[in-house]
């Protein structure tokens, strides 16, 4: 196991969470699920490389948007197809590309060259594309590089 894994607390439904997320990324394996007493307690599962952790431990605690997942995308595509599965079936939309899935956990799905616009050198191209950021949830990859480009 890595020596750092996100823990996820849930309620009852962290093999469900689990199964949606394994679905999602192409690139998942379940681990391990862990059961006392006919019930499941732990999962561990891995999305993209990186290892997860989720326990079933009642209502006591829920997510907030302190703690989101990064999710860098290279196409609009790519945009597209995660926003709809992350945000199905009760999830919602946030602004700036940041939105909550059907658990309540906050994701950022984000294209990978936005951190090369934003961090551009010339002010004004960047802060071009935050000006359109600002105004979108589901993030458009072809605005933000038209905002980039001045267009």
């Amino acid at each position: 196991m890595p020596k750092i894994t996100p823990f996820l607390w849930f309620d009852t439904q962290a093999e469900e969470a689990m199964n949606l997320y394994a679905s999602i990324f192409k690139d998942s394996k379940i681990l391990s699920i862990n059961r006392a007493q006919g019930r499941v307690m732990s999962v561990l599962f891995e999305l993209e490389g990186q290892q997860f952790m989720a326990l079933n431990a009642g209502p006591m605690y829920k997510f907030s948007e302190a703690v989101s997942f990064f999710v860098g995308c290279e196409t609009q595509a790519e945009i597209d197809e995660l926003w709809a599965k992350l945000t199905a079936d009760g999830g919602a939309p946030g602004r700036c590309g940041w939105l909550k899935d059907k658990f309540g956990l906050s994701w950022q799905v984000v294209p990978t060259a936005l951190t090369g616009m934003l961090g551009d050198k010339d002010g004004a191209k960047s802060g071009r594309v935050v000006n359109v950021m600002m105004q979108m949830d589901k993030l458009d990859l072809a605005r933000l590089q038209q905002a980039y480009d001045g267009e």
